[in-house]
């Protein structure tokens, strides 16, 4: 019973966005949309902007759907940007009415469990340092949600497919020569 009460409240959520923005919205006019107390609301959640989170969370869940290997990196990236994509109303209402700074803690958690285990499969036999796998890892994150961001910004227009494809062309062999550069039993010298 308890997702299905979430659930209602983000659907709920999800359809005063289209008609107002995050900063407009009441609790009170969720829970009397989903007709349920604000007690209910307040068992599940702290406020709206907890709610946002969830909902972020689940909707990244679903779209990165176990593509989080080397060889998969590239749909489960193209998967975040067509789950951002069918919210276009939300993520653009959450955008501009929240810090972007939500935003861009959203994307990277999300984006950062699909590549730390691109990075330990490829580490895979090497003796690697964890900090090293954390900032080979770190430098992707940050480049990847830097490009959604500013595909967000404007209006979500390009399609992903060729973002992606631009973006394999940096990336393939990347990681692999980047932790052999780190391995342990190689002389470097750490960043």
């Amino acid at each position: 019973m308890s997702q299905i009460t979430k659930r209602a409240l983000e659907e709920s959520l999800k359809r005063m966005l289209l008609k107002k923005p995050v900063n407009k919205i009441t609790i009170l006019d969720i829970t009397e949309d989903c007709g349920i107390s604000r007690m209910t609301f307040y068992y599940h959640f702290k406020d709206i902007y907890d709610l946002i989170e969830w909902s972020c969370a689940e909707d990244a869940a679903k779209a990165l759907d176990g593509k989080k290997t080397y060889d998969t990196w590239q749909q489960g990236f193209l998967q975040i940007f067509q789950a951002v994509l069918e919210n276009k109303p939300f993520i653009q209402n959450v955008y501009q009415s929240v810090s972007r700074e939500q935003v861009e803690n959203y994307l990277y958690t999300l984006t950062h469990k699909l590549l730390i285990g691109v990075v330990e499969e490829k580490a895979v036999g090497m003796d690697v340092h964890d900090t090293d796998k954390e900032f080979i890892a770190n430098f992707y994150k940050f480049a990847f949600v830097g490009l959604m961001l500013d595909w967000i910004k404007d209006g979500m227009k390009k399609d992903p497919q060729q973002i992606i494809d631009r973006l394999s062309i940096l990336i393939e062999g990347d990681i692999t020569r980047a932790l052999d550069k780190y391995r342990l039993d190689r002389p470097h010298q750490n960043p």
